[in-house]
C-alpha cells in the first residue's frame, strides 16, 4: 500500500496521461478524465446498502494489513475479514469508462453536450500498488483499459492485450 496526497495523485495521473501515445489522446472526442477517492455505489453497479458493506471491508482489510491478493501481510492478523478464497481486495475497481463507446455513437442519438467520463480511483490505486511508479504504471494501464472501452472493445479482447 503506498499513500498519496490528492494533489500528488493529480499529478501521477498527468504524467500518466503525459506517457501516453499521441494517437490514443488524438482520438478522444469529448471525453474527460477524472479521478475519485472510490468508486460508488452508483460506479460499482450495486445498491447502496451493499457498497456501504464492500466499502467498509475494503478498507478495513486494507488497514488490517492485507494485501492486493487478499492474504495477509502480517502473520499476527486474524482472519476473519475476508474467506481465505476471498479476492475483494483484488477485484479493486481503478477505473470506470461511464458513456458511450465510439460503436455505439454511430449508430445515433449521440449528444456531445455533456462528455463522457473515464474515472480513475485513487483508494484502490493505493491499496493495490506498493510504490509512486507503479501507480503511475498503473494509471496508465488503467487509462488505456478505459480508452478501450470508449474505442468500443470489451474486457476479454483488452485483458488479452494486456490492460
Amino acid at each position: 500500500m503506498y499513500s498519496m496526497t490528492d494533489e500528488g495523485f493529480e499529478a501521477a495521473i498527468e504524467e500518466a496521461l503525459d506517457a501516453m501515445p499521441d494517437q490514443f489522446l488524438a482520438a478522444l472526442e469529448n471525453v474527460a478524465v477524472v479521478w475519485d477517492d472510490e468508486p460508488s455505489a452508483y460506479h460499482l453497479g450495486i445498491d447502496e446498502s451493499e457498497w456501504d458493506a464492500w466499502h467498509e471491508a475494503v478498507v478495513s482489510a486494507a488497514e488490517q494489513g492485507w494485501n492486493a491478493e487478499g492474504a495477509l501481510a502480517e502473520d499476527n492478523l486474524s482472519g476473519e475479514v475476508f474467506a481465505e478464497d476471498d479476492d475483494l481486495l483484488g477485484d479493486d475497481l481503478l477505473g470506470l469508462f461511464d458513456g458511450l463507446s465510439l460503436v455505439e455513437r454511430a449508430s445515433g442519438g449521440y449528444d456531445d453536450d455533456i462528455p463522457d467520463v473515464i474515472t480513475v480511483f485513487k483508494g484502490p490505486h493505493e491499496r493495490c500498488f506498493a510504490s509512486r511508479e507503479e501507480i503511475v504504471e498503473e494509471i496508465g494501464k488503467t487509462v488505456i483499459h478505459e480508452l478501450g472501452h470508449y474505442f468500443g472493445l470489451d474486457d476479454d479482447k483488452l485483458y488479452e492485450m494486456g490492460y
